[in-house]
């Protein structure tokens, strides 16, 4: 048995996520190989041969495969897939876009948001939001994961050896084509990657608000600023700054919620963080369900207080 992780790369170095999903994987099958599938990515190729744990990395290289396509992607992982009893990805809109292809292709379930793995084929995974946990078994001759990255640690990105081994890239499919793309530039940690995360909700009552709190507290903390769905929806924040359900799970080392009253869809993105600090004027928020530190108190009193003795 044989594990394919599918590798999230800028084709110059591997995103985190990779590195999660190879735990993943030899949690499946002590044998992993590493699909690097991109336009000049030699670099994220190099890279991933340094993974511990990898035995080895496929290249395939050109330039139909520079934009991450699933339609084009999705081939070339199917061309492989023969020779693999896992083929796994992160739960990133990355994997969430490729991985359901795939497995229609090869004709199988897909196992997604695996937070455990209890055997080749038993797996855990959330459900209802995170309030119930699901343990799947699969027949499937060949499984399709996609990785929940919270639940798995960071293999070490360096101490391995793999092979690295160029293979023929498909045809372009000409199913589909990039128009465009608009990058987000931060100089702040990227969200689920952050050690550190501040979130702001509804209670901050405007985008001025949000700015003027939320921004010197992550400043201080060094942290990434994230946001409840209410806060987004109200145009408080970008859309990329959700956390929850819908939006991006998170499980910082420290996770400040401020103006956020806890809907269970929120929770199910944030309550796997080592420690949770909430503050919030309500004192029956569902917030402090979940929370280590809650202080009852008003946010726009409280987080200029806190940053000032910060």
């Amino acid at each position: 048995m044989t594990a394919l992780v599918i590798a999230e790369h800028d084709h110059h170095g591997l995103k985190p996520s990779t590195l999660h999903t190879v735990t993943a994987a030899l949690a499946c099958d002590p044998q992993v190989h590493v699909l690097v599938a991109g336009r000049d990515c030699t670099g994220a190729a190099q890279a991933a041969t340094q993974i511990a744990g990898v035995a080895k990395v496929l290249q395939a290289d050109a330039p139909h495969l520079g934009d991450g396509l699933a339609e084009n992607l999705a081939p070339q992982v199917l061309a492989l897939a023969g020779g693999y009893t896992h083929i796994l990805a992160a739960a990133t809109a990355f994997g969430k876009n490729l991985m359901p292809r795939v497995a229609a292709l090869l004709d199988v379930m897909q196992i997604s948001d695996v937070i455990h793995v209890l055997g080749p084929d038993t797996f855990d995974r959330p459900i209802y939001a995170g309030n119930a946990i699901a343990t799947v078994q699969s027949a499937d001759a060949v499984k399709i994961i996609t990785v929940r990255t919270t639940g798995f640690d960071l293999a070490a990105a360096t101490g391995g050896s793999a092979a690295l081994e160029s293979i023929a890239a498909v045809p372009d499919s000409g199913l589909s084509s990039l128009v465009g793309r608009e990058t987000t530039k931060s100089e702040r940690p990227e969200l689920t990657a952050a050690k550190i995360v501040v979130s702001g909700g509804r209670g901050l009552g405007s985008k001025e608000n949000f700015d003027a709190v939320m921004t010197p507290l992550a400043d201080k903390l060094g942290a990434a600023l994230g946001a409840s769905r209410a806060a987004v929806d109200a145009g408080y924040a970008p859309n990329d700054w959700q956390v929850g359900q819908t939006g991006k799970i998170v499980a910082p080392q420290l996770y400040v919620a401020v103006g956020i009253s806890g809907a269970i869809q929120h929770l199910a993105g944030m309550k796997d963080s080592k420690v949770i600090v909430a503050i919030n004027k309500d004192e029956e928020a569902p917030i402090f369900g979940v929370a280590d530190y809650g202080l009852v108190a008003d946010l726009f009193t409280a987080v200029p207080e806190m940053v000032k003795q910060l």
